[in-house]
């Protein structure tokens, strides 16, 4: 890194890519040693949610975003494909700056956000013979009511969408009618509604936003075999 370089952002000396600074900062305390509680507690509840949904992640103690606005987590997404060349390359990378808005005269409000490498993503896509489908619907919208139940419409929107279909929930803490009004904004075919009774028998409410028709079926069901649920319940 150059004397400037250093001077505008002396953390990025940790993500250096030169070898001489490598060796420099090879003995560096690891910032992970001076988290705040609640920054530990925010990291903590972040590794669960990936360790829930199966995403397999490595924990970078020298990565340093560029920009200084960022706070809590980082996070960088990167692959292993000879069609961008020899070794990883990142496609995506990002963070969570809950200060932003109001360090530009706005209200407080969190945010994350993230760059994505459009031409890289192309090049991925070609590959591996994907093509995006142009939606105008979204098939299903998970409901979830209670704080107990963030961590299974979680679970349920990410066993869909491997699945095929393409689904959604609610990420901002809002009543069930801001949930449903959301739904039906998106044009969702099913909504999924999960509620503290549903959790504890591990149930969920399926409901044709088309018919009308609602019918209460497994969780185990829903995630493993959602075609096989509309099929039983809702094809006539």
């Amino acid at each position: 890194m150059t004397q400037s370089q250093i001077a505008q952002n002396p953390l990025r000396v940790l993500d250096s890519k030169d070898k001489r600074d490598q060796e420099i900062v090879k003995g560096a305390p690891s910032i992970l040693d001076y988290l705040s509680d609640d920054s530990q507690a925010h990291f903590t509840a972040v590794k669960h949610l990936l360790d829930t949904l199966d995403i397999e992640y490595d924990v970078d103690e020298t990565m340093v975003r560029g920009l200084d606005y960022y706070t809590h987590t980082i996070f960088e997404i990167m692959v292993d494909s000879k069609s961008l060349g020899e070794g990883y390359t990142t496609i995506c990378a990002g963070g969570r700056y809950n200060g932003l808005v109001e360090e530009l005269g706005g209200p407080e409000m969190p945010g994350i956000g993230f760059g994505l490498g459009v031409e890289r993503l192309m090049v991925l896509l070609d590959a591996q013979n994907i093509e995006l489908p142009i939606l105008d619907q979204l098939d299903v919208y998970a409901v979830g009511i209670g704080e107990g139940t963030s961590e299974v419409t979680l679970k349920i929107v990410q066993a869909l969408r491997d699945d095929g279909f393409s689904a959604d929930r609610d990420y901002l803490d809002r009543k069930p009618k801001a949930q449903f009004k959301a739904a039906d904004k998106l044009n969702a075919q099913f909504t999924i509604t999960i509620g503290d009774r549903e959790l504890e028998s591990q149930t969920a409410n399926v409901k044709s936003m088309v018919s009308g028709k609602e019918v209460s079926v497994p969780i185990s069901e829903i995630m493993t075999n959602f075609n096989t649920v509309i099929t039983n319940n809702f094809d006539e």
